[in-house]
């Protein structure tokens, strides 16, 4: 198809037209020039497909479809290959049910555990949500079917989302909350972008030339087009030239009243029009071309890939050995969600599920009793549902406790109020740790909560939204019939006080500023050296694994190099499993303030017992560089860095060291308020300066004689920090001291 010939048969009033939704879920058609309407529509945990009256909050039926685990738990995988599979199952849904671009995958960045829509989201790692979300987004668009990258840019809270602007220093966005967004971009090419609602340092997202043409355009090589979110559109003039192709959703009229008026007033170019409805089409006739109506998926099967990832997912955080349970034990269920789980969020991923399985039916065959214990429409304790839960407990061998939160505390359009589980949940679950000592949690969320209870229970397992087959995938695992395997993809602190964004979170009315800058999640709490409750990947398994023979094929390297990494791991345990290798690199001694270490590399191994196997990494400029906002670019500094193997965040196994040589030269420019000791962290300074100071040195004297208490270290500690115009002080004003050293700048800065 030739699109821009197309274009060129259009009126200006139908290129206005297209730049707006035919309606809530369309994309705009032309039928005299043979363009077809598409669809698009919501699915990071399903496809949630409105057939008739649709609204974006998911308050009307949508078609019935497959509720796999959410973006919180599925991240908990840290298995790309996993993400991508699921991918492609969404990809053949969208295909059967005529859906052209799929939205999601949610990258954004868990500044703090109070996000509404945190359930969505992967991880409070770029790294790590960038690795998975190109991956799925890999696994859709090989289906034929397109996928919308949300939400672009620092949207980390639902409160006034709208409105809000996210003051952002330059080199924290780029650390911190852009490079999700850039690994999916440039990996796997993903057919549109999705701008978020909030402002982004004063200026709406959608209307940003620097976020959706300079940075993702012109940096990034995008070439899809871009969509905003619904509903936020501000100025729509400006958004245009700016780089936002598609207003969602349509009909925008009065919009598309002020482009055409726009054009004709010369107040904005026809050919940023074309450029729009270009970009549109292109992604239209992508699907249009590629379709496979005669796609079919098989439901029962899509529940039980559900299921799979489900298991694979979960995290197993305590354990004292009362896991897995024994199938001949008898065994209590406690609480609501055992028979009617929590397992998808609120708001517009909320998906019309095929069918729902509770963890009491999944485990008739262990015949478990069952209490409900609480009700989930209200958070005051009922003493009658409490005391008929601890007679079941008190009766059994071991109690399972399902814990959470539900949709009217954690959703999209509003963030939560505080970390606690209900009151009644709480009161449950410690009148039943009274009654029965070999008590278990599982707990159904979103996001962290706080455990106030966790030495109180011998066991936990964080089963996060776990979609339609959550209640199949806990019994699997609680009764060991998989191997739990998956590790948190964020902190989870001891509590809310303690989240470093925690004085700042939601603003000051329409402003929310970043001010913990680049120390989000893992990167605050090790700076810290603070207690959490659980740290950045951990997880626990059912056998055990060891870690040997950590090399590197080189010892010293370029920047411009690239360094291989391997490293042996082993079951040594009598169980199955598969193991997340997380490799993380600290910079040993930086200028830049930098955290104590960044995952920059992961791999899950399958091993069987007693089976090794070598897992192998490859590191480039990335992997040891930091935004330096004074050249507008990443950098290098020459210097030591360590590499680490670890089983978390907080759990190193294994650390070797490499020397990486910056090969970008740095101008910089000095003065008499230059200090000595940055003169001679140049190495042309040190060699120009050593003989100059060893003459000069206006302290000499000083340090030789009884009467200096500094002494020689103190001394040389104070010098380091002296402005070279301190020397000309101390040497008393000298004419010619002054001279030697504007001859040293001048010599420097010619350099």
């Amino acid at each position: 198809m030739d699109i821009k010939q197309l274009i060129t048969q259009m009126t200006l009033e139908e290129k206005a037209k297209f730049c707006s939704g035919a309606d809530f879920w369309h994309v705009e058609g032309l039928e005299r020039l043979g363009i077809p309407s598409v669809m698009v529509t919501d699915g990071p945990c399903g496809l949630r497909k409105q057939a008739g009256e649709t609204d974006h909050l998911g308050l009307n039926a949508s078609v019935k479809a497959i509720s796999y685990p959410t973006g919180s738990c599925v991240a908990c995988s840290f298995d790309r290959e996993l993400l991508r599979e699921s991918g492609e199952y969404l990809g053949d849904e969208c295909q059967a049910e005529d859906v052209a671009v799929l939205l999601g995958p949610a990258v954004n960045i868990k500044r703090s555990p109070l996000c509404g829509r945190n359930f969505e989201y992967f991880s409070e790692d770029p790294y790590l949500a960038g690795e998975l979300s190109a991956a799925y987004i890999s696994g859709v668009q090989s289906k034929n079917v397109g996928t919308s990258l949300k939400h672009f840019a620092a949207n980390s809270q639902e409160h006034r989302r709208m409105t809000s602007s996210s003051q952002v220093d330059e080199r924290t966005l780029r650390e911190i909350y852009l490079p999700a967004f850039e690994k999916s971009v440039k990996q796997a090419k993903p057919w549109t972008v999705m701008c978020s609602y909030n402002r982004l340092n004063g200026e709406y997202a959608s209307e940003s030339h620097r976020l959706l043409t300079e940075i993702l355009r012109d940096e990034w090589g995008f070439e899809g087009a871009v969509m905003s979110d619904w509903g936020a559109v501000n100025d729509r003039v400006k958004g245009v030239p700016a780089g936002m192709d598609l207003e969602m959703p349509g009909p925008g009229n009065g919009n598309t009243e002020k482009l055409i008026a726009a054009v004709k007033a010369g107040e904005m170019k026809e050919s940023d029009l074309d450029a729009a409805v270009e970009r549109i089409l292109a992604f239209v006739f992508k699907y249009i071309e590629n379709r496979k109506p005669d796609t079919k998926f098989d439901y029962e099967g899509h529940h039980e890939k559900a299921r799979q990832m489900a298991a694979e997912s979960m995290v197993l955080l305590k354990n004292d050995g009362i896991l897995p349970l024994k199938k001949e034990d008898k065994v209590a269920f406690i609480g609501k969600f055992a028979s009617e789980p929590r397992f998808q969020g609120g708001g517009s991923s909320h998906v019309n599920s095929y069918k729902v399985s509770g963890s009491v039916e999944a485990a008739k065959e262990y015949g478990v009793t069952y209490a409900q214990g609480y009700d989930t429409k209200t958070q005051e304790p009922d003493d009658e549902l409490i005391s008929q839960a601890v007679k079941t407990a008190r009766e059994a061998q071991a109690a399972v406790v399902f814990i959470g939160i539900t949709d009217a505390m954690e959703s999209e359009g509003f963030d939560r109020a505080d970390m606690k589980i209900p009151a009644c949940q709480e009161k449950l679950l410690r009148e039943v740790v009274k009654a029965q000592p070999n008590t278990v949690v599982v707990v159904e969320c979103g996001s962290a909560i706080e455990m106030p209870w966790i030495d109180e229970v011998r066991g936990v397992l964080y089963a996060y939204l776990g979609g339609e087959s959550v209640g199949p995938a806990v019994v699997d695992l609680l009764y060991g019939r998989a191997n739990p395997c998956g590790k948190l993809a964020e902190t989870f602190p001891l509590r809310l006080e303690d989240n470093p964004s925690y004085l700042y979170y939601l603003g000051e009315g329409d402003r929310t500023e970043y001010r913990e800058g680049i120390f989000v999640g893992y990167r605050y709490y090790d700076k810290k050296d603070m207690p959490v409750l659980f740290p950045f990947g951990h997880g626990l398994s059912y056998t055990q694994y060891e870690y040997s023979d950590l090399a590197l094929d080189k010892t010293s390297m370029k920047d411009t190099d690239t360094l291989t990494v391997t490293v042996k791991v082993k079951n040594v345990g009598d169980r199955a499993g598969k193991e997340i290798v997380q490799l993380y690199v600290s910079d040993d001694q930086s200028t830049a303030i930098r955290p104590v270490k960044e995952l920059k590399g992961f791999d899950k191994v399958e091993l069987a017992p007693g089976q090794e196997k070598t897992v192998a990494f490859t590191l480039d400029k990335r992997a040891f560089a930091y935004y330096n906002v004074d050249i507008n670019d990443w950098h290098v500094e020459t210097g030591s860095f360590t590499v680490m193997i670890g089983r978390s965040s907080r759990d190193i196994q294994l650390c070797a060291k490499v020397e990486v040589e910056s090969t970008q030269q740095i101008k910089r420019t000095y003065s008499f308020n230059s200090t000595i000791g940055d003169i001679m962290a140049d190495p042309k300074g040190t060699q120009m300066m050593g003989q100059m100071m060893q003459a000069m040195n206006p302290m000499q004297e000083a340090e030789e004689s009884d009467a200096n208490p500094m002494g020689a270290e103190a001394m040389q500690a104070m010098m380091q920090y002296m402005p070279l115009r301190g020397i000309i002080m101390f040497a008393g004003g000298a004419p010619e001291v002054a001279a030697g050293l504007q001859q040293l700048i001048d010599a420097l800065n010619a350099q």
